[in-house]
């Protein structure tokens, strides 16, 4: 059962489609939220298919335009500015579908990053599905360039192939290296201070803002990342290494898991379905009183 929803927010109209299953559903429903720029379908019809997938398996799932996007009125924004999207969203969810008593949110990318610096400040969010999250500065995409492409590069039979006959100059190649390296050595993500102004001051790098925000929720956090994405690498380096991020991924709350073959927008049908079925479990045990904060953190690869 799908289901357009129309809701306001702050005199703009926003266009949202409910899935319903025709089953009772569980009290947890999950709102897709879109990264930008981007509308309710996703890419490859990732979000039409998931949120189908969900309802088939008696999960309600809403997922919808913030304004300026698809069929919502308003002026383009980014996902630094749409909480109020998203709290009128989940009103709007609760209200079609008063069986719920609770949310999952579900992001990739700037959705993700959205979704972690909003969830703290509803408590009707219990919990956070991140798929590769964007946690991009300069700094950050410099390192990410230099170890998991320059590198990997060097120990790759193509490139001697290209110095060798010409078809690669090397001045300009170390060029590029050094403008990244300096780059890479700029200005170190911000800490200490008050613990609550990460979230609120935009002036703060945003990788230390979502820290904050994973610190302040109290929900379970499931992360899914590709293997074959550099914005998925440039999260697992800020996780690593930030100060900020000290201990958050070894929190008993947090799953962590991996497509290895995976790129950015899960292009495959095969990588879909497996994101499709890491969520559904994830949802139906939180749901049936199983919680990842009764074990450890699990990281999980998968090749494909």
């Amino acid at each position: 059962m799908e289901q357009v929803v129309n809701f306001p927010v702050q005199g703009e109209e926003l266009l949202g489609v409910l899935h319903r299953p025709e089953v009772e559903p569980l009290r947890q429903g999950v709102l897709i939220v879109v990264g930008g720029p981007q509308y309710r379908v996703g890419s490859h019809r990732q979000f039409v298919l998931l949120a189908r997938h969900l309802e088939a398996n008696g999960v309600a799932a809403m997922r919808f335009d913030y304004r300026g996007m698809g069929d919502a009125s308003g002026d383009q924004r980014d996902f630094e500015d749409v909480d109020e999207d998203i709290k009128a969203a989940i009103d709007a969810f609760l209200t079609e579908c008063p069986e719920l008593d609770r949310v999952v949110i579900w992001g990739l990318c700037g959705a993700a990053s959205g979704g972690l610096t909003y969830a703290w400040r509803d408590p009707r969010v219990s919990g956070l599905i991140l798929l590769n999250p964007w946690v991009r500065t300069e700094e950050g995409l410099a390192k990410a360039y230099l170890k998991h492409y320059y590198l990997q590069r060097l120990f790759s039979r193509s490139l001697w192939a290209d110095l060798l006959r010409g078809r690669l100059n090397p001045i300009t190649s170390l060029h590029s290296i050094l403008q990244l390296a300096r780059r890479a050595l700029g200005r170190k993500s911000a800490g200490g201070g008050d613990p609550g102004a990460a979230t609120q001051d935009k002036s703060q790098p945003l990788p230390d803002r979502m820290a904050e925000g994973w610190r302040r929720f109290q929900g379970d956090i499931l992360v899914i990342l590709s293997g074959e994405d550099l914005t998925a690498a440039e999260f697992r380096d800020t996780a690593a290494q930030a100060p900020a991020w000290d201990g958050l991924l070894a929190d008993s709350r947090v799953e962590v898991k991996e497509l290895r073959a995976a790129n950015h927008t899960f292009s495959r049908q095969e990588w879909r379905a497996q994101v499709e079925r890491w969520t559904l479990q994830w949802v139906q045990r939180r749901a049936s009183g199983g919680s990842s904060r009764s074990a450890p953190v699990s990281m999980e690869k998968v090749i494909s």
